[in-house]
């Protein structure tokens, strides 16, 4: 528990977090002033002058450089000059969820990855709601950490990012988990795997040995961490997942079921079938959700009925709408490589792949043995139409360009036949056409609506 009565703390950046921080601190009894490099909604200004906490806009004056330290949104890129100003002058810059942390004993489950924590940390919710265990979700998922803090007397089920986890100083899960690291926001990163590898790792910086770090058996960037985590005085309880091979500790699959093994004991969980969500990421998704449901001391049969039940999240390979015998996919949260190589690995019938938005960097050529396996037609849209063409123009038989969202459906309609699939699976962030990935995926879908 750390006191901020009268200290004066600058919280940088005014969307969802920035917000939640700088109410939850003025609550506590900081002297709070906000200072965002944009615009600030009417909502947040509203929020911010019923609390009383003074704020700017649309750029950072002498004000936003005066706080004894800074809290910032993840948004906020370290390089920017306002928070090099705090570093340089050796004061901390930390982030919401650090803040947050202050302010709770209650347990905090934390989960992060280049893929798939989303999915992960709503399937928690969903362990915890079948198990009828207090908690609330939130972080990176649309509430923020300091939102809930003082209404949830449960656990924190929290998903966290690489720049959250950048500016933590003493922030402590009880249970942290790392489902896989693969390039993602190198741009953030000095276009350095370590570098943000070394960032996703900081999860497990301050956990003791009375605490869980549950992880990828089959990821050799976390193995070498675990390698190193191994050395420390105080190291967290290692729980392994893999579906591939047998774990010393945690869960695996053998002969298509799922085992639990702790201290040389093996318990069945259940036949991998009866997991509600299709794909072998999606396997891996469930084992590293059932390993956090059982450090938490939820029930077998909870864990199971929620395996069996859970039927995904909005945006992440959701079924929009079947037409004349053709499902089109929403999978528009796939904003890297890699997690566009998932969403085809769960399909075995023929594919029609939109691609493109705001490129990060991507290298696209990752995807050809699997578009030349299963993906008749590539669409390109967004800023990213001249890389991906680039790359995969001659690896599927179709290559088509096309401008706007509504062109991609079309174009895709023309070519898909019955028992076939339109995936929406970018690769990219959505800024360059739309407001987020969401609303990549409501106009999608919106799209679909209208054939």
């Amino acid at each position: 528990m750390r006191k901020v009565e009268n200290k004066h703390i600058v919280v940088i950046g005014a969307a969802k977090s920035g917000i939640a921080a700088a109410l939850l601190l003025a609550k506590k009894g900081a002297d709070v002033f906000v200072s965002d490099y944009g615009q600030i909604s009417g909502d947040a200004k509203k929020k911010l002058n019923k609390a009383g906490i003074p704020y700017e806009e649309n750029g950072h004056t002498y004000k936003a450089k005066s706080g004894d330290f800074v809290v910032v949104s993840p948004g906020v890129a370290t390089e920017a000059p306002i928070i090099q100003h705090y570093l340089n002058a050796g004061k901390e810059v930390l982030s919401e969820i650090e803040a947050a942390s202050w302010f709770t004993d209650q347990k905090i489950i934390a989960v992060t990855g280049s893929n798939g924590k989303t999915t992960v940390a709503n399937w928690l919710d969903h362990v915890w709601e079948t198990a009828k265990k207090e908690h609330a979700l939130a972080g990176n998922i649309g509430v923020a950490f300091s939102d809930q803090v003082e209404s949830n007397k449960g656990d924190f089920l929290l998903e966290v990012s690489s720049f959250q986890l950048d500016h933590i100083k003493d922030f402590k899960p009880a249970v942290s988990m790392i489902l896989n690291i693969t390039p993602d926001h190198l741009n953030r990163y000095q276009n350095s795997l370590e570098a943000y590898a070394g960032a996703k790792f900081r999860i497990t910086e301050n956990q003791t040995e009375e605490d869980q770090f549950i992880f990828n058996y089959d990821d050799p960037i976390i193995q070498k961490h675990v390698e190193q985590l191994k050395q420390k005085q105080s190291t967290p309880q290692l729980w392994a997942f893999s579906n591939e091979r047998e774990v010393p500790e945690g869960a695996f699959v053998r002969n298509d079921h799922i085992i639990f093994k702790f201290n040389d004991e093996e318990e069945p969980l259940m036949h991998i079938k009866e997991i509600g969500l299709r794909g072998r990421h999606n396997l891996s998704n469930g084992l590293a959700t059932a390993l956090a449901a059982r450090a938490a001391e939820i029930k077998n049969e909870a864990i199971r009925e929620s395996l069996k039940s859970f039927t995904g999240v909005e945006h992440r390979l959701e079924i929009a709408r079947e037409v004349e015998g053709v499902k089109y996919i929403n999978d528009s949260k796939a904003t890297n490589v890699n997690a566009v190589w998932f969403a085809l690995d769960s399909f075995n019938v023929p594919v029609t792949l939109i691609l493109g938005g705001r490129d990060k960097g991507n290298d696209y050529s990752e995807l050809k043995d699997q578009i030349r396996e299963k993906v008749h037609t590539v669409i390109a849209i967004g800023e990213s139409r001249d890389r991906i063409e680039e790359q995969l123009k001659d690896t599927a038989p179709n290559f088509v360009r096309v401008e706007t969202m509504g062109g991609a459906v079309r174009a895709a309609q023309k070519v898909a036949k019955k028992g076939e699939v339109v995936l929406l699976s970018p690769a990219c962030a959505s800024f360059d056409m739309f407001d987020s990935y969401e609303h990549r995926g409501k106009i999608f879908k919106d799209e679909v609506n209208k054939l």
